[in-house]
Parts: C-alpha cells; sequence; structure tokens
C-alpha cells in the first residue's frame, strides 16, 4: 500500500511539471521571439482577428514595398483582457478597419511582428504592445512603472 502511493505522488509531481513546461513553453519573453532594433509600421486593413490567450493575433493586408499587391502580416498583442481594458474590442477591429500598427519585427524577418501601438483611420491611438516581458521601454505605455522621476529609454530607431 504504502508504494502505491509512493507511485501516486510520483505520477502527481510528474504531471505537475509537464504542465508547467507547456505553460512556460506557451508565453513567452518578447526578446525570444521579437527584435527591438527592427521596429516596423505597418498600415492597411485587419483581415482576421485571433483572439485568444495567451496573445490575441491581429491579420493585416499590407501592401508591399515594391507596389505589387499586399502581404499578409501576423501582429501580436497582449491578452484578449488586456486589450478589452484598454479600449480594444472584437467590434473595434471588424474585418476590413484600416489601421496603421507600430511594433517590432520577429527575429526570423517573418511577416510576424509584436505591435505597441495600434491608430484607427480617425486618429485614435491604443496602446496594445506588451510591457514587462522585456519589450522596449519607451514611455508610451502608461502602465510602466520605473524609478520616481526616471524616463524610460528610447526605443532604437524612435
Amino acid at each position: 500500500m504504502k508504494s502505491m502511493r509512493t507511485v501516486s505522488f510520483v505520477l502527481a509531481g510528474a504531471a505537475l511539471v509537464l504542465t508547467a513546461s507547456v505553460s512556460l513553453v506557451a508565453h513567452h519573453a518578447f526578446g525570444a521571439e521579437f527584435d527591438a532594433n527592427r521596429p516596423v509600421l505597418l498600415k492597411g486593413k485587419v483581415t482576421r482577428i485571433e483572439w485568444v490567450n495567451p496573445h490575441t493575433w491581429i491579420h493585416i493586408a499590407v501592401a508591399k514595398t515594391d507596389g505589387g499587391g499586399t502581404e499578409e502580416w501576423m501582429v501580436e498583442g497582449g491578452t484578449p483582457n488586456t486589450l478589452l481594458r484598454r479600449g480594444i474590442t472584437r467590434d473595434s477591429l471588424a474585418i476590413g478597419t484600416d489601421i496603421v500598427v507600430d511594433g517590432y519585427q520577429s527575429k526570423d524577418r517573418s511577416n510576424r511582428a509584436n505591435g505597441r501601438d495600434l491608430t484607427f483611420a480617425d486618429g485614435r491611438k491604443l496602446f496594445m504592445g506588451s510591457s514587462g516581458t522585456g519589450a522596449p521601454t519607451d514611455g508610451r505605455d502608461p502602465t510602466e512603472n520605473g524609478p520616481a522621476g526616471a524616463k524610460p529609454a528610447p526605443a532604437p530607431g524612435r
């Protein structure tokens, strides 16, 4: 009976470790995937929204720099709850909405970026970036807290 209890504890411990490791892989730091030295400014229409945890993904059709059509970009935002608190809703990001996203390109140079600011055609600007995860601290996130009186360092290329 004692060995059965020991086996149960070992299995429960192993399950806990596996669960924790899956969560850690799913939620990454900014620096693990995005490059603070590669700022991007993306202008286009929303084509799709993935309103899922741990990060939302906004897909945008962006005009190619050579003038030949558009290319699809995926922009990572904060959690759905974070975006809702900042004023970004499913209705405000309907398919076809014109937006401008200021952010940082992925390290692998694919058409993926971490969004910092989202600007609507009417000029409304909302912060959508991932602060506190290694994203550049540039003072645009109203929730960024630094030492009293200290100004955050500007992001590269800004």
